[in-house]
């Protein structure tokens, strides 16, 4: 039997937590025998949830922490007072090497700051980059900066861009991924100084299948396998996603229960609608990887339920199979030789 992988759970993060997540982990633990889960939070609440669940106990730990990070703290400030808190010991699991990830539904800024101090950077790495899977008519693509890098340079785009190519390849199985950063028009002229300056740069790396740009419209058709941009860009078509699938989901199940037709019309296509919109569902692939870290780090929707917290424990297992971590740091010494002759060649 291959090594457990280990997963540190925050247990107190999320809307529903703790009863969403311990009953996601419960799951995985059922799902599959090469994990262990360490579930930090308070004990008492985490046992309650626990009771009567049937699970293989000799792969689940419950580790007290007496603290917990709430979204309305300042991240910096919480982690250095909180330091006994859900968030900050389960960081610190990682780090001591008592864990190979860390999946939480808490706040964002917690994590995203707390695992670059805590769990620290791939050496070479500028900045770590969180990238969830978006759904597309032709499956799902990786939306890489979404959150941690509000402002970023062309070297943290080409560094995004190796990093969500190597994530593709090895964990959803996508030969050669194509690889595309997100702009206003699809000519290479266009786009503000960041994207005009990234883009030559993704043009002359060898190892990445380099499209070119995409629009925003072209997204949901799959049109990329990696989407490249900064955070706010990102965060911003990532927000729009959920908006307009939400408003569409209201006004489809509006318009079926409208009349007595429309009823019966649902009621025909009711099974291939729900594959449809089951096919539409990013949950089956859990949280958003944030890569670049030592250590895999999986931050899940405040609003996940068990099936997604189940899911991103299940992913942690390809993530350390496949060694990305260690895949990531060997790209790099490829990204500074490529960055060294771009700036040579500018001062030439």
């Amino acid at each position: 039997m291959s090594e457990l992988v280990r997963v540190a759970v925050d247990a107190m993060g999320g809307d529903h937590a703790p009863e969403a997540v311990v009953q996601g982990v419960v799951d995985a633990l059922n799902a599959s025998k090469e994990i262990e889960v360490l579930l930090v939070g308070d004990q008492t609440a985490i046992e309650k949830c626990l009771t009567g669940a049937q699970y293989d106990k000799t792969r689940l730990q419950v580790i007290h922490a007496s603290e917990v990070i709430t979204n309305n703290e300042t991240p910096t400030i919480a982690i250095k007072k909180k330091k006994d808190s859900s968030i900050v010991v389960s960081q610190r699991l990682v780090r001591e090497g008592k864990a190979d990830a860390f999946v939480s539904a808490g706040s964002t800024g917690a994590v995203l700051v707390g695992s670059q101090v805590l769990i620290g950077r791939i050496r070479g790495i500028e900045r770590p980059a969180l990238a969830p899977l978006i759904p597309t008519t032709k499956g799902f693509s990786l939306l890489i900066d979404c959150g941690a890098n509000v402002d970023a340079k062309p070297s943290n785009l080409v560094q995004f861009a190796r990093m969500g190519a190597i994530y593709m390849e090895h964990i959803l199985g996508r030969k050669n991924p194509r690889v595309a950063i997100v702009n206003i028009g699809i000519e290479e002229e266009k786009g503000n100084a960041l994207v005009k300056q990234t883009y030559p740069l993704l043009k002359e790396c060898g190892d990445i299948n380099f499209i070119g740009s995409i629009e925003a419209r072209d997204i949901p058709d799959g049109y990329a396998d990696v989407i490249v941009c900064e955070a706010f860009v990102g965060n911003v078509i990532l927000k729009m996603y959920e908006g307009v699938a939400g408003a569409l989901m209201g006004m489809v199940k509006e318009t079926m229960m409208s009349s007595l037709k429309t009823k019966i019309g649902a009621l025909l296509i009711k099974n291939e609608l729900k594959q449809t919109l089951k096919d539409f569902d990013a949950s089956d692939y859990g949280g958003a990887p944030m890569l670049g870290l030592k250590g895999l780090v999986v931050k899940s929707h405040g609003s996940s339920n068990a099936k997604e917290f189940k899911q991103s424990i299940l992913q942690c297992i390809a993530f350390k199979q496949q060694n990305i971590s260690g895949r990531i740091a060997a790209s790099i010494t490829a990204d500074k030789e490529l960055l060294s002759a771009s700036e040579n060649k500018t001062e030439e």
